[in-house]
């Protein structure tokens, strides 16, 4: 029962974490919203991948490797924010290109596959370093000392389940057609907006990263 209740906690404070705004919430609802249900379930999957990626690294101690190794984990960081940065801006770019609503109330998207929606949500999600650290604090927060091996093998899968669920909430709100009829009559402003936030958080991350390669070149 205590080991029930240590995973209960993991899994509530990982899910209060996937329901902070941030990229993956951005991406997953203009997904949904401008592609179909289906595309949304999908970039859901893919960020369900990548929490299950990011909490296997925590549990194997390849965090800990980044924590140690400050260079690794500032390139991994600026990386992830120039990618933010490019998507960001490619989002921007693709605002004027018009969509026009399918037949069933859904928004026929600009011929981009499932499998893309997925692979585009699972970069989004692993974009963020920071993330992994973040589930490494919550494991060695809230794990013991010795934790059972059925604890680590079900932890990764867990996660999996609680992200995939979260943004396939997500994914089927924003899929609704009356949220798609405002897209589509909004879609300009809404994918500016969305690239704004996308390419701002971006930005921070490249931000933060020169000015921590700064601090250390001067140490």
């Amino acid at each position: 029962m205590a080991t029930i209740g240590i995973l209960t906690g993991i899994l509530f404070a990982i899910a209060i974490g996937a329901m902070s705004p941030g990229p993956s919430f951005v991406l997953v609802s203009r997904v949904s919203i401008s592609h179909s249900r289906l595309h949304g379930l999908a970039s859901a999957i893919g960020m369900g991948l990548g929490g299950a990626l990011f909490a296997t690294l925590a549990l194997v101690g390849l965090v800990t490797l980044l924590q140690q190794v400050e260079w690794l984990y500032l390139l991994l960081k600026f990386g992830g924010g120039l990618y933010l940065v490019y998507l960001a801006t490619r989002i921007w770019q693709g605002a004027k290109t018009p969509l026009v609503a399918a037949g069933s109330g859904e928004a026929a998207g600009t011929g981009a596959s499932v499998w893309h929606s997925l692979g585009l949500a699972f970069a989004t999600q692993i974009s963020n370093p920071k993330t992994a650290v973040v589930y490494a604090s919550i494991f060695a927060a809230l794990m013991p000392a010795a934790p059972p091996l059925a604890m680590l093998l079900v932890l990764p899968p867990a996660i999996f389940a609680v992200e995939t669920s979260w943004y396939a909430v997500v994914a089927i709100a924003f899929s609704a057609p009356r949220a798609q009829k405002v897209y589509l009559r909004w879609k300009i402003g809404i994918d500016r907006l969305a690239a704004l936030v996308i390419g701002g958080l971006g930005l921070r991350l490249v931000g933060e990263t020169v000015s921590s390669a700064a601090r250390l070149t001067l140490r």
